[in-house]
């Protein structure tokens, strides 16, 4: 264990995300259980309390530019940053209290104000799988890894989307006073101390806009209308009257995708839909348009690391079941 307390301050702001501030502050209390010694201290830009994204107003115990030398710095994120530029004040705040901190870290679109401060630069990154081409093109000297829970690059560590700000947290954690803490902490929160999959496993396998070419919106169209149906190359390349290579050179030029993966991909959504509503995953391959259950487990390993019955499972409901409720 430390010999000292480890000062952790976390930068807020108005809007602000609660869970992002609330998910690694229960796991430094929780680690405070279990002997370590966190002190975390509430930090702002001229001190006064914040209007969290929930509405409540959340105190502030020092203002930023009073505050002592932290030994982490955890800035959050909140619903604005994609859309807006960062506050001026916000990012220089956030420079200046970093250049003091042995480390610093993020939670979800708090990497925004890092890149604002110029803190990613020529550094690997991550942030809500939502907003990760936004700070791709927000940061071009940052590499934004869109897949993952969360991302070290020295001493700089940046979270994917709210709830993996608790990830963080329990690796920050780890490195402080290794993994038997940080599982007894995952343990007594319910949480997993390394989650299997990256943030593909929470996200929408088709992201960004609709295709541009009419062509491809056809083919969209009908395999979402009816993904059973034949849509191999040859039947879809008939069905909008062009040849399977040029189709494929569409694919490539537009989607950077072949047609097959666009075709699995539309599936493995529905599959994913079928599987939250409640149907078994030989129902789900067969609907959805996989030839059988097989090749679906294969879609799920490739794009999840999971099986369709570990998907639904982990991710198709908190609920238990009416009869586990019931004891029918």
């Amino acid at each position: 264990m430390a010999s000292r307390a480890h000062s952790v301050g976390v930068l807020v702001f108005d809007g602000m995300k609660m869970l992002d501030l609330s998910g690694p502050a229960e796991v430094f209390s929780e680690a405070n259980r279990y002997g370590a010694e966190y002190r975390l201290s509430i930090v702002a830009v001229g001190g006064a309390p914040v209007r969290s994204s929930i509405g409540m107003s959340v105190p502030v115990d020092v203002e930023a530019a009073a505050a002592d030398p932290f030994d982490t710095l955890l800035v959050v994120g909140g619903d604005l940053l994609p859309a807006a530029p960062v506050d001026p004040e916000l990012a220089a705040t956030a420079k200046a209290l970093a250049a003091r901190a042995e480390r610093v870290a993020s939670v979800c679109t708090g990497a925004f104000v890092l890149g604002a401060a110029g803190l990613l630069e020529g550094k690997r990154a991550t942030t809500h799988w939502q907003h990760t081409a936004a700070l791709a093109r927000s940061c071009p000297l940052t590499r934004v890894e869109p897949d993952a829970i969360f991302v070290r690059d020295g001493s700089t560590y940046t979270s994917a989307g709210v709830t993996a700000g608790i990830d963080l947290a329990l690796a920050l954690v780890e490195q402080d006073h290794g993994p038997d803490l940080s599982r007894k902490i995952a343990r007594s929160l319910v949480v997993y101390m390394q989650r299997a999959g990256g943030q593909s496993q929470f996200s929408a396998s088709l992201q960004g806009p609709a295709p541009r070419a009419p062509v491809l919106r056809m083919i969209q169209d009908a395999v979402q209308a009816d993904p059973t149906a034949d849509h191999g190359l040859d039947a879809l390349a008939a069905r909008v009257r062009v040849s399977p290579r040029h189709l494929t050179r569409m694919f490539r030029a537009e989607l950077d995708t072949t047609p097959m993966k666009y075709v699995e991909l539309i599936r493995f959504d529905r599959a994913k839909a079928l599987l939250d509503a409640g149907h078994n995953a030989t129902e789900a391959a067969a609907l959805s348009g996989f030839p059988s259950y097989e090749s679906l487990r294969r879609a799920f390993a490739r794009h999840l690391g999971l099986s369709p019955t570990q998907y639904q499972q982990r991710f198709a409901t908190t609920t238990p079941t009416s009869r586990a409720r019931t004891g029918r």
